[in-house]
């Protein structure tokens, strides 16, 4: 350590950060030494626009009617589980024979799901029960006959 070389070092720095440049200090003097400065208004900059209470907010809270979606009914689950067990298929058999989640025949079952006329027509091809309409527990190939 004896030998320490003893060399001036220069650090250069930029002239400002973003947000120096920004304050209002650094604008009056940018423009006082003659800088171009460009200054621009954002409209409900910082706001948050989310939580703005409308005029319909209270006819909402006035609403008595409970809106949620429509189940499929008990009975249509119980057709299911009748014709899935009538073919010897298991949840899990029904669901990869048309394609969907076994979760999806569990809800369908249990009266959970939300309706959906195409997996309603698979589960209907698969187990050759109606689950939709009038006759719902009938086989496909029954029903009105038409000339």
């Amino acid at each position: 350590m004896a030998e320490s070389d003893w060399d001036t070092v220069t650090v250069l720095r930029k002239k400002g950060s973003a947000a120096q440049s920004k304050s209002k200090q650094a604008v009056i003097a940018a423009q006082r030494r003659g800088e171009d400065v460009e200054t621009t208004k954002k409209w409900a900059a910082g706001q948050n626009k989310q939580h703005v209470v409308t005029k319909n907010t209270a006819k909402l809270d006035r609403e008595t009617e409970e809106l949620h979606h429509e189940r499929v009914t008990l009975e249509v689950g119980k057709v299911i589980q009748k014709g899935r067990q009538d073919k010897g298929l298991t949840q899990k058999d029904l669901a990869t024979k048309i394609n969907e989640k076994p979760q999806v025949i569990a809800d369908y079952e249990a009266g959970k799901a939300i309706p959906n006329n195409q997996v309603m027509g698979k589960i209907e091809r698969a187990i050759g029960l109606k689950l939709r309409g009038k006759d719902i527990g009938l086989p496909l190939d029954a029903g009105p006959k038409k000339k």
